[in-house]
């Protein structure tokens, strides 16, 4: 079975419960394929990333097989505001968050409740240089265990909405992230828009962010900031220390 989420935003859990924590969110027009159905829980696979979890079978609309393979094939369109409206033929507003999928509205085998949108879009690859810009856009966005919006994201959500909405693919989380790309020997050699990934005590990638120029990163950490980066790693100066020790940077594109 295969399904699209209908909805702004949905919770996508780790176990099939509402007290389970929120490991990612499905945003609307994002695809994806139904693993398992239970009694009110189904374990889904999200086409753009391969990430699992679990979501109320209320929360996306089925949809076939070839549907989901024509969207799997087609250029990813997505709202380039903040929030916009999808309206629908019988006056339906429906609030999208940044970075919502559009490549369905014009398939009404899938399209059936005529949904329509006339705000800005984006698509194609954008130049490594227009990632800073977007990032700005989620500036002071709460952190969110989970997130990828900007009413609330966590620091791998975030990087990896910031690069989508520019064209460019990478994994969820923080450690799939890591394991992408070419590694660079000192920040010197870094560009805007390359990524920077941070351990704990254990030696596990806990934190990613996005470097800028001239020693400063943007990162989720409370909320989207902007902070100072050198060879140990983040420095807060409302705090006035380092916060995260630097693992590695890595050159994505």
């Amino acid at each position: 079975m295969f399904g699209i989420c209908n909805l702004a935003i949905v919770p996508v859990r780790s176990e099939p419960s509402d007290r389970s924590e929120i490991v990612t969110q499905l945003l609307f027009g994002e695809h994806i394929e139904i693993l398992e159905v239970q009694k009110q829980w189904a374990r889904i696979k999200i086409q753009f990333d391969g990430y699992e979890g679990w979501v109320d079978p209320k929360q996306y609309q089925v949809i076939s097989e070839a549907n989901y393979n024509q969207l799997s094939k087609e250029a990813i369109i997505l709202n380039a505001d903040l929030i916009d409206y999808i309206t629908s033929t019988n006056n339906l507003l429906l609030p999208i968050p940044l970075g919502a999928s559009l490549s369905f509205l014009n398939n009404s085998e899938i399209n059936t409740s005529n949904f329509d949108f006339e705000g800005t879009k984006t698509s194609g690859v954008k130049p490594k240089s227009a990632l800073i810009s977007t990032a700005f856009m989620y500036l002071n966005t709460p952190y969110l265990w989970g997130g990828k919006t900007p009413f609330g994201i966590d620091c791998s959500g975030f990087t990896q909405m910031v690069y989508k909405l520019n064209g460019y693919k990478i994994h969820r989380d923080a450690s799939q992230q890591a394991l992408e790309g070419e590694p660079l020997s000192f920040i010197e050699e870094s560009e805007a828009g390359d990524l920077a990934f941070f351990d704990n005590e254990e030696g596990n990638i806990i934190h990613v962010g996005i470097i800028m120029d001239n020693n400063y990163i943007i990162h989720a950490s409370g909320k989207v900031r902007i902070d100072r980066l050198d060879h140990t790693g983040i420095y807060n100066p409302e705090l006035n220390k380092h916060t995260h020790q630097l693992r590695v940077i890595k050159k994505i594109i």
